[in-house]
């Protein structure tokens, strides 16, 4: 039998209302518009009532995305569907933001750099010129935005016109110091990825690790989450643990915390750019 050739790749997600007859719907519009599936993952939520669905198909011929998308409306409509499909070659555009710790930049510049990371970096953007010579280094663009009380509107107004100029998908916040707005965490709704220590909410303040280490503390950890106006508390993606003993020091802690914090942030981003992340009210559906 002949081998049959590979077309081009693209990934289906989507949520709707749990039904039945859904993945019948879906997995017959494929074969009938000559697609095959690569792989397929689905899941049914109890709580929310609601199902969510990746699927990785190729298609063979001159098909497009723009014409799967137009052929696919009629689906999507009478499950009444929020979907998206998207090729693989597509590699969603990102701003890295950062104040003075750079250890997740520098994880995350390094990992795109060697291919790990399916995203093309547009730029970086930090309140500090720290990280300026490093970014560069990459070939990447550095925008120094230095935020006060007196500024932040305009500040953040520099922001979503770099989001729109360099048609930015995501926004990274690789330990960026500055509490967005509610007014911009509601227009990038979605589109904004956090990373912080998973002490709180205990611990907060400065120095967290070494208050983590006053009290003894057994594990460290790290939550990368979606930015909503609730601080700290959007729904969650991926989170990292380390256990740690009675003798480590504050200082080890940190080291520590910025490993777990790194790896984290490049799951999370990973997994978001390779749209295996579909939001589930407060919470997540991650097909990883």
């Amino acid at each position: 039998m002949e081998e049959q050739k590979a077309g081009a790749q693209y990934v289906l997600t989507l949520s709707c209302p749990d039904k039945q007859g859904i993945v019948h719907a879906v997995s017959s519009y494929l074969f009938m518009t000559g697609c095959n599936i690569i792989d397929s993952q689905q899941f049914g939520d109890a709580d929310s009532g609601l199902f969510f669905m990746r699927v990785h198909f190729s298609a063979a011929g001159q098909v497009t995305a723009e014409k799967l998308r137009a052929s696919f409306a009629a689906v999507g409509a009478s499950f009444h569907m929020d979907w998206h499909i998207h090729s693989t070659t597509e590699r969603m555009r990102v701003v890295l933001m950062v104040s003075k710790f750079g250890h997740c930049l520098n994880d995350l510049l390094f990992r795109t750099r060697i291919g790990a990371l399916p995203v093309e970096i547009a730029a970086v953007v930090s309140n500090h010129t720290d990280f300026r010579e490093l970014t560069e280094s990459y070939g990447i663009p550095f925008h120094h935005v230095p935020v006060t009380r007196e500024n932040k509107d305009e500040a953040e107004r520099r922001l979503l016109d770099l989001v729109a100029e360099e048609d930015v998908d995501l926004v990274v916040l690789a330990r960026y110091m500055q509490v967005l707005s509610d007014d911009l965490c509601k227009e990038l709704s979605g589109r904004v990825i956090n990373i912080h220590h998973s002490f709180l909410p205990s611990f907060k303040g400065a120095k967290p690790y070494h208050q983590a280490h006053t009290r003894g503390v057994k594990l460290i950890g790290a939550t990368a989450h979606y930015v909503t106006a609730d601080l700290d508390e959007g729904p969650i993606i991926e989170q990292e643990v380390a256990r740690v003993t009675h003798d480590v020091t504050p200082e080890q802690l940190v080291a520590i915390g910025r490993d777990v914090e790194c790896q984290a942030l490049a799951r999370a981003v990973k997994w978001h750019s390779e749209r295996r992340v579909l939001l589930n009210g407060s919470r997540t559906v991650v097909f990883a």
